[in-house]
């Protein structure tokens, strides 16, 4: 079985969103995981062999092409299990679940450069402050359509938002997102307990 390479790291959020989509649809096997690191300010040589943007996820192909980043991806691994099974084809249906994973990849990039800010030696409060109020007004949103996805066939929304919310668990627990967003943290807990996400949960390691 031809294999595919995967620049993997067990903390990046956007890493995880493909990881569950192979878990998802099965395709793990086909999946190999390489570590790298891939810092801001020290690009990783050997990851911009494959990326010269230096960025994970980065996937390599069985002939040596590369995707990136998390949302081409995930839609090609969805293509080579069949198509259609967490990006819906046509229709209102993907234009939302589009639109969803647009809302939990944006969420993500916020929480990424606002944990950024509040690492420096002297984080500006104007910024920080332009972070909380954006992921606050994201999470309200989120609660109020928490009842269509929970409707909604699972997909490629549900994942991405159900990772960024992971990423606030795992580097804002303080923030008390659940609170914020009661119908939101129910939905979330049935995503939690998917095995996909289950065994993608981010560590240290």
């Amino acid at each position: 079985m031809t294999t595919m390479k995967l620049h993997w790291s067990p903390k990046s959020p956007y890493v995880r969103k493909v990881m569950v989509c192979a878990h998802e649809l099965g395709l793990l096997p086909r999946v190999e995981r390489v570590r790298s690191v891939a810092a801001m300010l020290q690009p990783n040589a050997a990851l911009m062999a494959d990326n010269p943007l230096s960025k994970i996820p980065t996937l390599v192909l069985e002939d040596g092409r590369t995707l990136f980043d998390s949302p081409v991806i995930c839609e090609y691994l969805d293509a080579v299990a069949g198509g259609g099974r967490l990006f819906p084809p046509e229709g209102q249906h993907r234009w939302q679940a589009l639109r969803w994973q647009a809302l939990g990849d944006g969420l993500l990039d916020v929480l990424i450069l606002w944990r950024n800010e509040r690492e420096r030696t002297q984080p500006l409060p104007a910024l920080v402050e332009a972070f909380a109020l954006k992921t606050r007004a994201t999470l309200a949103l989120l609660d109020e359509e928490a009842g269509a996805l929970e409707a909604a066939p699972f997909g490629i929304g549900h994942i991405a938002i159900g990772c960024a919310l992971g990423y606030l668990d795992y580097r804002f627990d303080a923030f008390g997102w659940r609170a914020l967003a009661p119908r939101l943290a129910a939905w979330e807990q049935g995503i939690a307990s998917r095995a996909s996400f289950l065994q993608t949960a981010p560590t240290e390691g």
